[in-house]
């Protein structure tokens, strides 16, 4: 996760930046939250899916949800990390209701979501997640979608707006433009951003590797916590996506993700066009709508970096009440009510 948006923007948001003190002391207490068992027990979320559907596309097995008409116009949903599908749980029914057909699939290394060979690279690379994306679409024999997500999700949702317009017909995105570049992310930031970043420099190291891979769903829960400090999610709502993060392919992609950022991993010479013309920043001309929650602890930037991105119709919408980085999850009336909007602009 968190998403966010690569570490080259230098207006980013430093109201809720973590010092060095209260993030020990957040390791420590979410910690011991995950080893104590609750006094009560946690009701269960108030909406879950039925059985997943799996499709063979690109290079991939796809886990995916198909709700709504199959007539009706088709809306994509892009999670991020570490989420999975459920971020979309109480998303889903309202556009659903309104006539929609909505996609939901478990991005690649979540889910039930595999690789069709084991001599596939695990790569974690943006134009890959892309490409899978337009190949899940081709495969349902999908034309067109409104593409909506947050996180990796936005990001990719982004990159097919800006390379893939004629397959993309609106736009709903968190946090805005998000597309980099390994170019763009070698430079520095002040201290202070780089902080927030402190999870990429520690998926750098071969003990991060080992850390992550040895205690992923405790890193995860901190992650949650870091990125929406004021949403109270309750075990159980953490336990149903945790599930998603027991993928072989899991830990290498989250990996090679943040490794690639940085120039730190190699990606496939076959993305290497993609990555050229995503590094000169394209611009989206398809109808957006961005939004970003108040308490959004996760590194992102502010709206007025990423404004200039989007040359089509276009809307920004600051969604207030707490409302951190999980958007979709954390306030669903509005993340769906931007997805109904977008497809009026």
């Amino acid at each position: 996760m968190t998403a966010a948006v690569p570490p080259q923007t230098a207006g980013l948001n430093r109201r809720r930046i973590v010092g060095a003190t209260g993030l020990a002391a957040l390791f420590l207490t979410v910690a011991e939250a995950g080893r104590a068992k609750a006094a009560t027990p946690t009701p269960p979320p108030t909406r879950t899916f039925g059985a997943l559907k799996q499709i063979d596309a690109g290079l991939l097995n796809v886990g995916y949800v198909d709700m709504g008409p199959s007539g009706g116009p088709t809306v994509l949903l892009l999670h991020g990390w570490p989420y999975d599908i459920h971020a979309f749980a109480e998303v889903a029914p309202r556009l659903t209701a309104k006539g929609y057909r909505v996609i939901i699939p478990h991005l690649r290394g979540h889910g039930s979501t595999r690789f069709l060979s084991d001599a596939t690279m695990r790569n974690g690379q943006q134009a890959a997640l892309a490409l899978d994306a337009l190949a899940l679409l081709d495969a349902l024999g999908i034309k067109s979608a409104i593409v909506a997500g947050f996180d990796w999700g936005a990001r990719t949702a982004d990159i097919m707006a800006a390379l893939w317009p004629a397959r993309c017909k609106a736009l709903v995105s968190v946090s805005g433009y998000l597309i980099g570049s390994q170019k763009a992310n070698a430079a520095p930031l002040p201290p202070a951003a780089e902080l927030q970043w402190w999870y990429q420099f520690y998926f750098a190291t071969e003990r991060g590797r080992v850390g992550y891979a040895a205690n992923t769903e405790a890193f995860n829960r901190l992650i949650w916590t870091l990125a929406s400090p004021r949403w109270k999610f309750d075990d159980a709502t953490f336990a149903r996506t945790a599930g998603s993060f027991i993928n072989p392919d899991h830990v290498d992609i989250v990996i090679h993700n943040y490794r690639w950022r940085l120039g730190l991993a190699e990606g496939e010479a076959q993305y290497d066009d993609l990555e050229t013309k995503l590094a000169a920043g394209p611009v989206i001309t398809i109808p957006t709508i961005t939004l970003e929650g108040d308490a959004n602890g996760a590194p992102h930037p502010p709206p007025t970096a990423y404004a200039g991105k989007f040359k089509g119709p276009y809307a920004h919408r600051l969604i207030t009440g707490g409302i951190g980085h999980n958007l979709p999850q954390e306030a669903p009336a509005a993340f769906g009510q931007a997805v109904l909007d977008v497809d009026k602009l």
